[in-house]
């Protein structure tokens, strides 16, 4: 009976042992590991930028053209209450952090993106071709179906004619608001119009197919097929974002005054 009980104990300390091993080998693996994980995620976000401005071709996104390519990126913080720039570091500056933060942060009363909390600075990332502005990227994110979608949107300097958009992290359905990462879905935002004539935000995915015929299809882009509440929810987020609650007064000081 005694052997038994002596077998049982020293199997119990060897799988402790074992745990408390394999703990301490994985601990060091993911604080080891770390700083390239920062590094791999930070060159994610600057390829998603690019692809969003249409500044680099998805198949030859290498970490050396990435690299190259987002030394054209000239990275600003403003206020996104006036638009106006900050004379703050980027580098420094952690926006996802910040929108969680009570201190660099609001919650919202009017919140059709679904983010609750909104931060009081953003990041925005410009374009220059001999010296004058030629694409504006913003940040956008907002609630769809199953997830918070995070992703840029690129605009011409008129401040109303989009470049491209681009989601790098969601969790919608695959093969349904998972087609918002469809390429062919992602190409008939581009040339569409963010404001009327009346200077408001019309842009807004649609249910079905968008008649190009029709008054007001410039400002319109096609729903994706069984996924309504992701086609609602990009619509909502991109409509906040550029309103007068997100980017609008950066966007209208663009339009103004140029940058």
């Amino acid at each position: 009976m005694s052997s038994n009980n002596d077998s049982i104990q020293k199997t119990v300390i060897v799988a402790l042992l074992l745990c408390v091993v394999c703990s301490v080998v994985v601990s060091g693996a993911a604080v080891g590991l770390r700083k390239q994980q920062n590094a791999n995620k930070q060159l994610d976000l600057q390829k998603n930028i690019l692809l969003a401005a249409g500044l680099i071709d998805p198949a030859k996104a290498d970490r050396a053209t990435i690299l190259k390519q987002f030394e054209k990126i000239e990275t600003r913080v403003i206020d996104m209450d006036s638009g106006e720039f900050l004379n703050v570091d980027p580098a420094k500056f952690d926006q996802r952090k910040a929108s969680k933060d009570p201190e660099q942060s609001e919650v919202l009363k009017k919140d059709p993106a679904g983010i609750k909390r909104q931060e009081k600075k953003s990041k925005v990332f410009l374009v220059r071709e001999d010296g004058e502005l030629a694409k504006i990227i913003l940040p956008v994110r907002g609630y769809g179906l199953w997830s918070t979608l995070w992703g840029f949107l690129a605009l011409k300097p008129d401040a109303n004619t989009v470049i491209g958009l681009g989601f790098y992290e969601h969790a919608e359905t695959p093969g349904l608001g998972g087609e918002v990462d469809n390429p062919a879905w992602k190409s008939i935002w581009q040339g569409k119009k963010v404001f009327n004539e009346q200077g408001e935000v019309a842009i807004e995915v649609v249910k079905g197919s968008v008649d190009p015929s029709k008054p007001g299809s410039e400002h319109k882009i096609d729903g994706l097929s069984g996924a309504t509440l992701t086609s609602v929810g990009v619509s909502n987020l991109v409509q906040f974002w550029l309103g007068e609650q997100g980017f609008g007064p950066f966007l209208e000081k663009i339009r103004k005054q140029g940058a």
